[in-house]
């Protein structure tokens, strides 16, 4: 999915991100809580979502708060990664500038040695947000450009649905 974010300025920035979980209480993704998205987040908690399924020319579009997943929700999904994935997660300094791949490639082998023969820790820097949707579209296209669009608002603790123009 598209997860939109700004930073503290209301600069955009869009980039896709794999959703792990959704399910009453929001949408769930993870990172390094030090990457652009994270620092972005951690001074804007408003974010975007937006996912599109062409053959069946349908589109969901979700705008809400983001909180922080729980240690023990993040620590769940960490040990369902492979452990290249964590690996990876501890020697990734994501969105920084990297000199050379080498460098990359040198600090994996690092991690490696480290915790060879052990289980790999989740990395304090590395959790989950949680998307808490406060206003939900979806999108279906129709011939000559007549769209269904369905809007789901949440007004208090009910979601009020509204139809609207294509």
């Amino acid at each position: 999915m598209a997860l939109a974010t700004a930073d503290a300025r209301g600069r955009p920035a869009v980039r896709t991100v794999l959703l792990k979980a959704a399910d009453r209480r929001g949408f769930v993704f993870y990172t390094n809580l030090e990457s652009r998205k994270g620092r972005h987040l951690a001074r804007n908690p408003h974010a975007a979502l937006c996912w599109y399924w062409d053959p069946l020319r349908e589109q969901v579009m979700v705008e809400g708060t983001v909180r922080i997943v729980s240690k023990v929700e993040a620590d769940a999904y960490w040990a369902t990664r492979p452990r290249q994935a964590q690996l990876g997660a501890w020697a990734s300094r994501q969105s920084r500038r990297l000199d050379r791949r080498a460098t990359l490639i040198a600090r994996m082998a690092r991690y490696k040695h480290r915790f060879a023969g052990r289980p790999i820790p989740r990395p304090t820097h590395w959790s989950g947000f949680r998307l808490i949707p406060h206003r939900v579209e979806f999108w279906t296209a129709r011939p000559f450009r007549l769209n269904d669009r369905l809007l789901y608002q949440r007004v208090g603790k009910r979601w009020e649905v509204s139809q609207l123009y294509p």
